[in-house]
């Protein structure tokens, strides 16, 4: 993948409005509950296959090959990133021929604590890669908004250097889903159901590339 030296060129998305959930007060918890798992399956249906099909081609070529795939978000993002390396390299290497190689750069209070004090926050992810990323690696960027300073910092570096970037957004998509060179959005605007889908996205990828490299037969002894 060849660097990108000029990322201000690239113009904004005509993102529309998404759906904005709730409407109105509900009067009772399974009422919410009900309402919440239609948005749920509306917000579902909105991501572009393609995209979650060009994700999965991306961490396969990077496992396949042993390159490193780093995952990063904050909040609720920073547990989906964490999720995410226990995910893909114990599940994904169970009864398969692969052994991925992932690290979430939101796990290491010490690191983050240290770079946000004594550089700025903004720059919590991009440093840590640039001591640790390769060309061919792979940076999986989750943000619900898409605007985080620290996603869009990660990312712009990750372009610049040769690591094929992912983006997992939700609301507009923000400049993360402008830059990212695989996008999978999330048309929702609510950021409980962005980050359920979110996981969704996490674990339906990590047990597709895991299924695609068993037998019938294994598929079928194993707990997924």
């Amino acid at each position: 993948m060849s660097a990108v030296s000029d990322l201000s060129s690239f113009p904004p998305l005509d993102t529309g409005s998404p759906t904005r959930f709730p409407a109105d007060r509900y009067p009772i918890a399974a009422a919410y509950f009900d309402a919440y798992s239609e948005e749920m399956a509306r917000a579902a249906k909105s991501i572009d296959p393609a995209a979650l099909d060009r994700a999965a081609e991306v961490l396969v070529t990077a496992y396949e090959r042993r390159g490193y795939v780093f995952s990063c978000g904050n909040g609720g993002s920073a547990a989906i990133a964490n999720h995410l390396q226990c995910d893909h390299v114990k599940a994904v290497g169970t009864a398969t021929d692969l052994a991925p190689r992932v690290l979430s750069l939101a796990a290491n209070v010490e690191i983050l604590t240290a770079i946000a004090n004594d550089i700025a926050y903004e720059d919590v992810f991009a440093h840590q890669l640039r001591a640790q990323a390769a060309p061919g690696d792979v940076l999986i960027a989750i943000s619900s908004s898409g605007r985080s300073a620290n996603i869009v910092n990660a990312l712009k570096w990750a372009r610049q250097h040769g690591v094929t970037t992912i983006a997992l957004t939700g609301f507009g998509g923000g400049r993360a889903r402008e830059i990212a060179e695989v996008a999978v959005h999330v048309d929702a605007a609510n950021y409980g159901i962005v980050e359920d889908m979110h996981q969704a996205i996490m674990h339906a990828l990590a047990q597709f590339i895991r299924q695609s490299r068993m037998t019938t037969d294994a598929i079928a002894a194993h707990v997924f």
